[in-house]
């Protein structure tokens, strides 16, 4: 069995996060990894209070195990999920998009375990003093808003310059990047993408093949001119922002096209002009599978790899 202090930190049985996708990260979902051993989360984004206040308890229906919840720290409600979270406490809530440095205090006293994303060295030492609990240090080959490193260099240049647990992300499918997080120093890992095809997962078959049927090269980043920059599987709406990028539209212009465009994807099903927000490692994705058996089946590979190294090694 691969344990890490991970594992007790959150009080799960595997070093895994499921990525607190908007829209996607649902109490079915949540709760079936969270069922697995790992740590489910629901993905608040944009999304109204009612609609969260709806997928807690749902999950809490699902499950007696611990789960989390993402926080986006620019959403527009975002002082009313803060008041749900404390009146409802979760296990774990992890952020993106800002500091939750003024929320840390309150949540913490909950026992709710606090870990931010970050995207570079700066962020997390900043973050540091917050009093946080560890940091997941995401690389830019993941899906949804991206930073400028990848994993492979972030996540042992986080693990150095912070006294806190790090949990990679982006870039990880199975238990070969589970291993490799783990050398790199972190202590687990989050993994969004791969559960975009969990069986639990609700979003549209229409996106589940469209990811299944992605190739290496199908996401690209969009936004960069906006400083807001995006990855996603390549479609109609990816090459309308790449035009206006091209013919220097004003940024205000970007960004309104992407109003709306996420839930357009993963709730409507549009996959043409929605925005698919996914990893490079979609190509690797090739089946649905239950959230259990992609946890067993990640565990297993991070076994065998352990096993084939300690014969090379002499």
């Amino acid at each position: 069995m691969i344990q890490t202090i991970l594992c007790d930190l959150l009080g799960i049985e595997y070093p895994i996060i499921q990525g607190g996708m908007a829209w996607a990260a649902t109490a079915e979902l949540a709760a079936a990894v969270s069922e697995a051993g790992g740590l489910g989360v629901i993905g608040a984004g944009a999304a109204p209070p009612d609609w969260l206040k709806e997928q807690l308890h749902k999950t809490r229906l699902l499950t007696k195990k611990p789960f989390g919840v993402n926080v986006m720290l620019r959403s527009p409600y975002l002082e009313e999920i803060m008041e749900i979270l404390l009146a409802e406490p979760v296990a774990v809530v992890t952020t993106g998009a800002g500091n939750p440095g003024k929320y840390v205090p309150a949540l913490r006293e909950l026992g709710t375990k606090v870990i931010p994303l970050v995207s570079s060295v700066a962020l997390a030492k900043r973050l540091t003093r917050s009093g946080v609990d560890a940091f997941i240090a995401e690389g830019m080959e993941s899906g949804g808003h991206i930073g400028e490193l990848t994993s492979m260099a972030l996540v042992p240049q986080v693990v150095d310059a912070v006294d806190l647990p790090v949990i990679a992300a982006g870039g990880i499918y199975d238990g070969r990047g589970l291993v490799a997080a783990l050398a790199l120093g972190a202590v687990g890992v989050q993994m969004g993408t791969r559960f975009m095809c969990a069986a639990e997962c609700t979003i549209p078959q229409k996106v589940k093949n469209f990811v299944i049927k992605s190739r290496d090269r199908d996401t690209v980043i969009s936004g960069t001119s906006t400083g807001h920059p995006v990855r996603a599987l390549r479609n109609k709406l990816t090459r309308k922002y790449e035009e206006m990028e091209k013919n220097k539209a004003p940024v205000a212009e970007i960004e309104e096209l992407g109003v709306g465009s996420l839930r357009l994807a993963m709730v409507e099903g549009n996959i043409e002009n929605g925005t698919v927000m996914a990893g490079q490692v979609s190509a690797m994705v090739n089946k649905m599978q239950p959230a259990r058996e992609i946890i067993l089946e990640i565990m297993g590979g991070a076994r065998n790899v352990i096993v084939r190294l300690n014969d090379q090694v002499v």
